[in-house]
Formats: structure tokens, sequence, C-alpha cells
């Protein structure tokens, strides 16, 4: 898996001031990162590692290869698999939990993912634990139901839904009661970021899309429904999440609270896909809805043909995107808004216009090989 890139540091945030993560450069410790295969994970892992002094590990079952941190195989789900694959770093003093698992229904995620956090946390009884980062998100307010209240704020009553973040966020209060680590929960919406064999990624979804579409000699239409793609959407960049997680793991500010963390802005699908559309040279038109996970499958040919002519990594097509992913958030037909006040007045106040990060990120993949180049 290729590690994300850090950014340099320079000691001020991007909108001025002082760096939000100058705490954790001062104080290095000891991080770990449960699930540091995926999105999320592999970019926190990434960002405490490019922090001189760190001692970074990364857990997950899959292989990390090419990575900057030590990569430990482990099967978190399992409680004897979880002590053993983590003896090695009974010195963790930053705890940044990012494994998942989703099968079943609700109460199937509920048992698997509460199990993977109680394993984590009983591996590590022994260890000097100072803090531990929870990530969450949209589900928390009904993001996967028929919509929510907007803005989203952290001070939101739970639902009547029982979901697997409510669970895992009671026993981490009560583990951090009982042997006095503080806690960061922080929800991000949209992740959107890459790391190799992780395919649950908006970003594939819409790059593998449009490059098929543009192998195919095709306009770029948004693959949704019309009233999905004028709906307000949000989105969160990984490398902006990973630097929270490292500011939460340090500010005194971040004790014990929930953040809403995404890029500060919101967008229509339709735009968005319009300007992708621009950016790559394409021709736009207008939406047609379809479901990709019946039918981009049926276009691996195509795309495989792209990456022999364009020399692309050779990442398997079903590893590379999972289009239900893609079908799931272009049929939200609701506005999805969360307030980031709170965040930034406990002293995180970096933001990304998301329609641009977009593209920004599109052409890292090209120059990574991932997708073909622009021209």
């Amino acid at each position: 898996m290729e590690t994300p890139t850090a950014p340099a540091r320079d000691g001020a945030s991007p909108a001025g001031g002082l760096d939000p993560l100058a705490a954790a450069a001062a104080r290095p410790g000891v991080a770990l990162v449960a699930g540091s295969a995926g999105v999320i994970g592999a970019h926190a892992a990434a960002e405490y590692a490019a922090i001189p002094g760190w001692k970074v590990r990364g857990a997950a079952r899959r292989d990390q290869p090419g990575v900057d941190w030590e990569a430990l195989a482990v099967d978190l789900s399992q409680a004897r698999g979880a002590r053993e694959g983590l003896a090695a770093a009974r010195d963790t003093t930053h705890l940044v939990f990012g494994a998942y698992v989703e099968r079943g229904g609700e109460q199937q995620q509920i048992d698997d993912n509460l199990a993977l956090l109680r394993n984590t946390l009983d591996a590590l009884g022994d260890a000097p634990l100072q803090h531990v980062t929870l990530y969450q998100g949209g589900k928390a307010y009904g993001a996967h139901l028929k919509g929510f209240k907007t803005p989203a704020r952290e001070r939101d009553p739970r639902l009547l839904v029982p979901n697997f973040y409510y669970a895992q966020e009671d026993l981490l209060r009560e583990e951090a009661a009982r042997r006095g680590f503080r806690v960061t929960l922080l929800r991000p919406e949209g992740v959107v970021g890459f790391a190799t064999g992780n395919p649950m990624n908006i970003l594939t979804v819409v790059a593998v899309h449009a490059a098929i579409s543009r192998e195919l000699g095709l306009p770029l239409r948004f693959p949704g429904s019309r009233a999905a793609g004028e709906a307000l959407y949000q989105v969160t960049d990984a490398e902006l999440l990973a630097r929270a997680t490292v500011w939460a793991g340090s500010e005194p500010a971040a004790a014990g609270e929930v953040f809403n963390v995404t890029n500060g802005d919101q967008f229509r699908w339709v735009h968005a896909y319009a300007a992708i559309a621009e950016h790559l040279g394409m021709e736009h038109d207008e939406p047609q809805d379809f479901p990709l996970s019946s039918i981009m499958p049926m276009h691996e040919g195509t795309w495989q043909r792209a990456v022999q002519r364009h020399g692309l990594l050779p990442t398997p097509y079903a590893d590379l995107v999972r289009w239900q992913f893609g079908d799931f958030l272009f049929h939200s037909e609701f506005d999805n808004v969360t307030s980031t006040v709170k965040v930034r007045r406990a002293g995180f106040g970096e933001c990304h216009d998301s329609i641009d990060r977009f593209l920004e990120l599109l052409d890292v993949l090209a120059e990574r090989k991932v997708v073909p180049p622009r021209s």
C-alpha cells in the first residue's frame, strides 16, 4: 500500500496563526492506528509518522507494504488474536481507532464493531494510554435513513434507531473513566482519499466512472437521481481528517468531546460532475440515473484495456471500487450538512473547497497511475 503523503510543517496552519499540530510535535508519543490499511487509518498513520520523534504502528488484517510505520498483522475481531498481535504495542500512548467491519444487519454490525474496539482496548490493558480517537460519521445523525435535521450539531440527541457508534462510544467512555485516558470522537462525512485495496471510497467511484466514460468516448453524466444530484452534500478530505486526529490527540480542549470534521463547505453533485468533466477535458451531459453496482462491473474489460494502454497499477477491479457505495451516496435525496463551528472554536480551523479538492486528488491518482492521465 502506498503511504499517503503528509504535508511539510512550517509552524503555521493554512488559515494562519499557530499550527494546531504543534503540541504533538512538542510532546512525541507512541501511536497505534487500528485499521491502518483503510483510507482514514492510512492517512492518520502517515500524519503521525511525519512528526519527528513519534513511534507509529499500524494494525490491519491486510498487508501494508511500503508504509512509513511499523505494520502489525492483527485480527482484532478475536480477543486472542488482538492480544497476540498487539503484544509489541504495549507502549502505546495514543490509540487511533479506525477499524471497521460491515456485514449483516444492525445488530450484527453492533456486535462485530463493538468486539473490535473491546478486543483492542483489552489488548492494551497495560499500555500507558493517554488518548484514544474514535471515528463516527453521519450515521450518528441519521444519514443512512431518509434524512436528518440540518445542520447537524454534536449536541443533537441520539436516534431511537440503534447503531454501533453509540455502543462503541459508551464502551470507550466507560473504559476512559476507569483507566484515566482522554477520548475524542470525530465525525467525518464521505471521506475522500486513497488507499490501495480499499474500495469503499467515493474518490475512486468518481475517478473510475469518469475514466471508463472517457475510454468509451461518452460524456460524463452524474449517475444518480436528479434529486440527489441537486441536494447539498459534504465530504471530508482524508489528509484534513488525519491532521484533525493528531490535533485532537494533544489538544486539551478536545478531551471528552465530539467534533464534526468536514471540509467546511457543501456542494451539489451535479456541479461537481460538471467541474470534473471540464477538468478532464470531457463533454458533460444531463444526469442519468442507473445502478452503478450492476452496470459498471460489465465494463471491467474496458477498464483493463485502459490499464494496459496507460501502464496503470494492476489493482484488481473489485479491490479498486465498491460501486454499491456510489449507489448509496448518489441516491441520498436530502441535504447532508453538519456544522463545524464547534471544532473551529476549539482550535482546528482547516478547510477545503471540496470541488477544487476533488480535482486536485484526481490529478494525484493520475500521477500515481491509479487512473489514466488527463491527456
